[in-house]
C-alpha cells in the first residue's frame, strides 16, 4: 500500500464529475465510484482502510496517551495509515473518545463506544468532503458528539449540540480552503472540537501541540497556508 496517491502504485487519483462502476483490484467487488488512479486503479473504501482502522481501534484500546497530539501523531505515523483516506473519518472520533475516556476514568466503556463509532464513521465514503461539502473529519466530530451525549433522532438538547459540534469544525476547515489535506482536516477537527467541548460543557483535553510532519507526503500540500506547518 502506497502513502499517498494510488494505494496500489502511488499514482495521482483523479476524481471524477459523475460516480461510475468500477471493480476494486483488492477484492474484486464492482461499486459505484467517485475516484480513481491515473492507471485506472480503483481501491474500495473497504479494503482502503480495512488494516487501518483495525489498527487505529487496537491502538486507541491500549493507549495511555495523554494529549491528542500525542495520539494522533502515533496513528497517522504507521503504514497502514495512508496521507489521506476514509480511515480519517474514524480516527477523529476515536482519538476523542479514547482522550475523553483516558481522561474522565471512562475506560470500561471505550470499546462498546469505539465500536459504535467505528460502524458510524464507515458510512462516511472517501471523498466526502469535495464530493458533498461535508469532510469527514468533520463529521467525525459530530459521531463522537453523539456518542459521547447517547443523541438519537428524538433527542432534544443533544440533538442540537450534535450539530453546532460539527458546524463549528466544517466552519474551521472551510476558512483553511483547499485542496484536501486529511492530516490538516483532523487536526483542525481535533482543535475545534477540543474548544467546542470546553465551552459548551466544560470538559478539557490534553491537544498538545499540533505539528504536521507529513507534509512532503502530500504532492497538493497548501504549505505556509495550513497552520499547523
Amino acid at each position: 500500500m502506497h502513502k499517498m496517491g494510488c494505494a496500489l502504485c502511488g499514482s495521482e487519483i483523479i476524481y471524477l464529475e459523475k460516480e461510475q462502476l468500477l471493480e476494486c483490484v483488492v477484492c474484486k467487488k464492482t461499486v459505484l465510484a467517485n475516484a480513481k488512479c491515473e492507471n485506472n486503479h480503483f481501491v474500495c473504501d473497504s479494503c482502503h482502510e480495512m488494516d487501518a482502522v483495525e489498527y487505529i481501534e487496537h491502538t486507541c484500546l491500549n493507549t495511555q496517551a495523554k494529549t491528542l497530539v500525542e495520539l494522533t501523531v502515533e496513528l497517522m505515523r504507521n503504514p497502514k495509515v495512508l496521507m489521506h483516506g476514509p480511515e480519517h473519518h474514524f480516527l477523529v472520533p476515536a482519538v476523542l473518545y479514547t482522550l475523553y475516556a483516558n481522561t474522565y476514568e471512562k475506560k470500561s466503556e471505550l470499546a462498546e463506544k469505539l465500536e459504535i463509532i467505528k460502524e458510524r464513521a464507515k458510512m462516511v465514503p472517501g471523498g466526502f468532503c469535495g464530493q458533498f461539502g461535508c469532510c469527514g473529519a468533520g463529521v467525525g466530530t459530530g459521531i463522537f458528539m453523539s456518542v459521547l451525549l447517547s443523541t438519537s433522532p428524538l433527542s432534544e438538547n443533544s440533538w442540537g449540540d450534535a450539530q453546532l459540534m460539527t458546524a463549528r469544525t466544517l466552519e474551521a476547515l472551510g476558512k483553511l480552503g483547499g485542496p484536501r489535506c486529511c492530516k490538516r482536516s483532523t487536526f483542525q477537527a481535533l482543535v475545534s472540537a477540543n474548544e467546542f467541548l470546553k465551552e459548551k460543557f466544560n470538559i478539557v483535553l490534553e491537544c498538545g501541540d499540533m505539528k504536521c510532519e507529513f507534509s512532503e507526503l502530500n504532492s497538493t500540500c497548501s504549505s505556509t497556508r495550513c497552520p499547523f506547518i
